[in-house]
C-alpha cells in the first residue's frame, strides 16, 4: 500500500474467512482500501438472519441474499453484512431427530464498498475460486512455487519464465481450444497432444520417432494437425 497510494488505485482486498478479523478491517480501512471478506457463520449473526423478519432478495441468477448491519461482541463499529441463502439439497433438509432440519446454509460477506449491490458483493468474492484453481493448476503441473535453486535471483527469474509459460497456455485455450477441452489442465494436453506412445529408431545418421499404428487420442491430434 506504501507504494501503490501514489498511483490513484481503488484497491479491494478479497480474502477467505481466515481474515475475518477486527484488526486486519481497521488496517484496511485506514490505509483507505475496500474489502471483501468472507465472514465466519457464528451463531450470533446465523440467528439473525433466521429470524422470520428477515426478507431475502431473489436476483435474475436465482441467488438469495440480504443485508445486515451490526457488530461482533468483540468488535468496535457496526460494520455491513451481505448474506448469501443457499437451499440445501432435499436429503440434508431432513431432520434428524424431532427436530425441525434446517433448510438453508447461509454465507456471510463483509464489506465497506457501499457501492457494490448484496449480488455484485457474492460475484466478485466468487472470482476468488477461480483463482484458486489458477494456483492449483500452476502449482501441481507447472511445479510453480519449487525452489530449485540456492540463489533467490535465480529462483524468481525460473518462476517469472513458468509463469510465462502458464499465461501462453491460457491464451491459447482460450483462443484455440473447444469447449470441451476448454476446461482441461496441462497434464491431459501433455497426455492428448505431447506424451504419445512411440520409439526412436536410428537409421544412418539420423534420428526418428515412429508413432505405433493406434494411440491415445490420435484422431484428435491429426485433426490439429490439419
Amino acid at each position: 500500500m506504501a507504494h501503490l497510494k501514489d498511483e490513484g488505485l481503488e484497491i479491494t482486498f478479497r480474502m477467505d474467512s481466515g481474515y475475518f478479523d477486527d484488526a486486519i478491517l481497521e488496517t484496511i480501512e485506514a490505509l483507505g482500501g475496500k474489502y471483501v471478506i468472507k465472514g465466519k457463520g457464528y451463531p450470533t449473526l446465523v440467528e439473525q438472519v433466521t429470524d422470520s423478519s428477515i426478507v431475502f432478495v431473489t436476483s435474475a441468477a436465482g441467488r438469495e441474499t440480504t443485508e445486515l448491519v451490526t457488530t461482533l461482541n468483540t468488535w468496535k463499529e457496526d460494520r455491513r453484512f451481505v448474506v448469501l441463502r443457499v437451499l440445501k439439497d432435499e436429503k440434508d433438509r431432513e431432520p434428524l431427530s424431532f427436530l425441525e432440519g434446517e433448510a438453508y446454509d447461509y454465507f456471510f460477506f463483509i464489506t465497506n464498498d457501499m457501492e457494490l449491490s448484496s449480488e455484485a458483493v457474492v460475484v466478485f468474492y466468487e472470482k476468488r475460486g477461480n483463482c484458486e484453481n489458477y494456483i492449483k493448476e500452476a502449482r501441481y503441473d507447472m511445479a510453480v512455487g519449487h525452489l530449485l535453486l540456492q540463489s533467490f535471483w535465480a529462483n524468481e527469474a525460473i518462476f517469472q519464465l513458468m509463469m510465462l509459460a502458464y499465461n501462453l497456455f491460457l491464451l491459447f485455450k482460450m483462443d484455440f481450444a473447444g469447449e470441451a477441452e476448454y476446461r482441461q489442465q496441462i497434464k491431459t494436453f501433455r497426455l492428448k497432444y505431447i506424451f504419445l506412445a512411440g520409439k526412436i529408431i536410428r537409421t544412418a545418421r539420423s534420428v526418428v520417432m515412429k508413432l505405433s499404428d493406434r494411440y491415445p487420442y490420435q484422431e484428435m491430434y491429426e485433426k490439429s494437425l490439419s
